[in-house]
């Protein structure tokens, strides 16, 4: 009996031992001195176990069998060399996850290498310039994302540009939130513009003369040519004179034959343009406005001398970018006013192109919700002097100034921009206000027409007699 049952143990410890050696083993926790072991956390849902990694650095992993091949399915992510026969070397490169299989005399062994994207230098920086606020970058080839909480607009505002001074060709996104911030993501910007032109003209001149007959036997005439000046006749009937202009002042003598014509003059201008657009845009993008028009331009095109024709835009234009920064807004602003002047233009092949008389700023500002600034002081002054004299005879004391004449002419431009910008919010339905209705019927008409509902009116058709009655209308079944 003891024979038997100790042939039964034999039988039964053997499969067992088989079954043992058949399962695959699990790797070693520990490592060889020197060596950083590999993280390895196991799943037990999907019977396949996870290595964590960093992104920039190494682990070595260890197994319990003669390793044979290696499998990484994305090298870009992680990599994997077996640098002994039981040890591999893992290296983490850029986050995201890959699957590592490993091949054995016998077994295979599956993991999956979790890359975790490591503390980049933006970020490292950033801790070090701003201690206690909680920034965290995410970064790629083509945007840079700041996420978390701050205290202060100075430090969101300030991160921002950082990162964009870090990282030139990336977009950035500043998604840093402030305690109280306001959830509005949209800058509805009220502009006024008002331009203020003002001219100013002086002139003085005087010319003396006589009558065809001349005066005692002399005929004489006096003039700087600055202005019109009456002329003889030596055509026709030299007993005449021409007169071109008679100025503003006519004097004549008609007993001692002497005349005179006076140029005295004074002129004044105002004139005052506005705009005022209104412009909502969305949070780090540009909004453009353009109150004005377009004028042709000729171009000659290669050799042959064909002309095509450009457009150039003129008038009112604002460009701004609004950056929403907790209770502040800061704002880029263009604003620009441009005229055309047809005096300082050039005349090409017939055509008259007119020169641009522009005025155009550029400013950042920091404002609260419906705060406002201005912008002003763009000044155009031209002063224009010209005078004329007749040589000797205006150098004569007190009486000299009769023989002078002088033109002076002034021009102001200014323009003045007034910029306020305030957070808004789309509409819900319910608050959408109704638009102005007007209660009569814009055709009132009698007949069928007035017992639709609404109203309802008869334009082709003939008039109707006051003896007439409308038909009645015959009820409507419903089925």
């Amino acid at each position: 009996m003891t024979r038997q049952l100790s042939s039964l143990v034999m039988v039964l410890a053997v499969p067992a031992l088989l079954a043992a050696q058949a399962l695959p083993q699990q790797p070693s926790a520990t490592s060889p001195a020197g060596q950083a072991p590999a993280t390895v956390v196991s799943d037990a849902s999907a019977h396949v176990d996870r290595i964590l990694l960093t992104a920039g650095r190494s682990s070595v992993l260890t197994t319990d069998f003669d390793i044979t091949r290696i499998a990484v399915t994305n090298p870009a992510v992680a990599d994997a060399t077996a640098v002994q026969s039981r040890e591999v070397l893992l290296d983490g490169k850029s986050a995201g996850t890959v699957s590592l299989i490993i091949w054995g005399a016998g077994t295979r062994r599956q993991f999956d290498l979790v890359v975790e994207p490591g503390v980049s230098t933006l970020q490292q920086q950033l801790q070090a310039l701003f201690p206690g606020e909680d920034i965290k970058v995410d970064s790629n080839e083509d945007a840079v994302i700041l996420s978390g909480r701050v205290s202060s607009t100075t430090v969101m505002l300030k991160a921002g540009e950082i990162a964009r001074a870090s990282s030139s060709k990336a977009k950035v996104m500043n998604m840093l939130q402030l305690p109280g911030a306001s959830g509005s993501k949209q800058v509805m910007l009220q502009v006024r513009f008002a331009e203020v032109n003002r001219n100013a003209v002086q002139e003085l001149g005087v010319s003396f003369f006589t009558g065809p007959n001349g005066y005692e036997n002399f005929m004489a005439r006096s003039t700087t040519q600055q202005f019109a000046a009456p002329d003889f006749n030596t055509s026709a009937d030299p007993s005449q004179l021409t007169f071109s202009d008679f100025l503003n002042l006519f004097v004549f003598n008609t007993k001692h034959n002497l005349g005179a014509v006076i140029r005295a003059l004074q002129t004044k201008g105002y004139f005052q343009s506005l705009a005022e657009p209104n412009l909502i845009a969305y949070d780090g993008q540009e909004a453009s406005f353009l109150a004005g028009g377009e004028f042709p331009v000729p171009v000659a095109q290669g050799l042959g001398g064909a002309i095509s024709i450009q457009w150039k835009e003129f008038g009112v234009r604002l460009k701004f970018t609004p950056t929403i920064a907790g209770d502040l807004i800061r704002l880029k602003v263009e604003p620009e006013v441009s005229s055309l002047d047809f005096n300082n233009g050039i005349t090409l092949q017939g055509y008259r192109i007119p020169a641009l008389i522009t005025r155009r700023a550029q400013t950042d500002v920091e404002l609260r919700d419906g705060q406002s600034f201005a912008i002003a002081g763009l000044l155009n002054n031209i002063t224009q002097e010209n005078g004329a004299a007749i040589p000797w005879l205006s150098s004569l004391p007190i009486i000299g100034n009769l023989f002078k004449s002088k033109s002076d002419q002034k021009q102001q431009t200014e323009l003045m921009v007034l910029i306020t910008p305030q957070l808004v919010q789309p509409l819900e339905p319910d608050e959408v206000p109704s638009l102005p209705v007007n209660p009569k019927r814009f055709i009132p008409s009698k007949g069928i027409g007035s017992q639709l509902q609404g109203g309802g009116g008869l334009v082709d058709a003939p008039p109707v007699k006051k003896d007439d009655k409308p038909a009645p209308v015959p009820p409507v079944k419903k089925q």
